[in-house]
């Protein structure tokens, strides 16, 4: 099959890992630059062009696209789709998942527990907010944060309103949401292809640090899921209309409880955690699911 991975950065691990995996395969497959395409919006005949000016045919994407360009990167993956392209993750669903509000509303109308939440732009309503999320402490994030990044503790109302003034006047959307206490600066990152999960780590903080995250300094170690957090995990995927994506998750004592799903998951962590071959998984995935005969013609400019 002729596949392409679209990534701003050919020599990231996860980028790597996937174009070994779908040589081993045999497929043919390239990196395409987002920002290196120019999209022919055209209703008889939708097109691509590269800066090569070609584009050998395709029969299915693999977006990874960095949040530092979510709005090209997503027309690029719409113009795929209207040319009758398969992609791993469709558009709609990343753009859900890439908004922090739109995630947790999608999640819970469809009966999945998530973080007491409050979303509002109005200062006047941080002490009510922080109450109705359970008190302080309260946890504060950018809608479109990542990697930990825009996500911050306060300890107390003051405080919360402090930093709440400081980004409403930068124009910043805020979600503030409860600090579940129970689960230690731990939380579970359950990799989904299709309908189960292939691997799942436990994220621990680092000291004097509530954020998990790997890229905040937190550690990993291997994962086995009980039954109810697997078919959560599955659950939460399916819901955000992705096959592919990692889910965080906290263990409450009210059980399984998403934090965000995440459409472009990073597979280094993960893969030297627990040895398993998520690449090799994803590339399977993509072979079997893509639409036969449904290319790009070659564009010549």
């Amino acid at each position: 099959m002729h596949l392409a991975i679209i990534s701003r950065n050919p020599y990231l691990y996860s980028t790597r890992r996937l174009v070994e995996a779908a040589l081993r395969q045999h497929h043919t497959i390239r990196v395409v630059d987002p920002l290196r395409c120019m999209v022919h919006i055209n209703a008889q005949k939708p097109g691509l062009i590269l800066n090569d000016g070609s584009l050998f045919p395709l029969d299915a994407i693999i977006p990874r696209i960095g949040p530092s360009v979510t709005m090209y990167g997503l027309a690029l993956v719409r113009q795929f789709e209207m040319m009758g392209i398969f992609s791993l993750n469709e558009s709609q669903a990343i753009a859900h998942s890439r908004d922090k509000l739109s995630c947790l509303q999608v999640l819970a109308r469809h009966g999945i527990s998530v973080p007491r939440t409050i979303f509002t732009n109005q200062p006047e309503h941080v002490r009510e907010a922080v109450e109705l999320v359970g008190g302080t402490p309260v946890v504060l994030k950018l809608v479109t944060s990542s990697q930990g990044m825009g996500v911050m503790l306060a300890d107390s109302i003051q405080m919360a309103r402090s930093v709440l003034d400081t980004f409403y006047s930068l124009g910043q959307s805020i979600l503030i949401q409860e600090y579940v206490s129970e689960a230690k600066g731990q939380d579970l990152r359950a990799f989904v292809v299709g309908d189960r999960v292939v691997a799942a780590i436990r994220r621990i903080a680092a000291v004097g640090e509530f954020r998990s995250n790997l890229h905040r300094g937190g550690q990993s170690e291997k994962a086995e899921l009980g039954s109810e957090y697997a078919e959560i995990a599955v659950r939460a995927v399916q819901a955000m209309g992705l096959n592919v994506a990692g889910v965080d998750m906290l263990e409450s004592k009210r059980g399984p409880m998403v934090l965000e799903v995440n459409s472009s998951p990073g597979l280094e962590g993960i893969e030297t955690t627990t040895g398993v071959d998520i690449a090799e998984e994803i590339i399977r995935f993509v072979s079997e699911h893509a639409r036969a005969g449904k290319a790009v013609e070659r564009i010549e400019v």
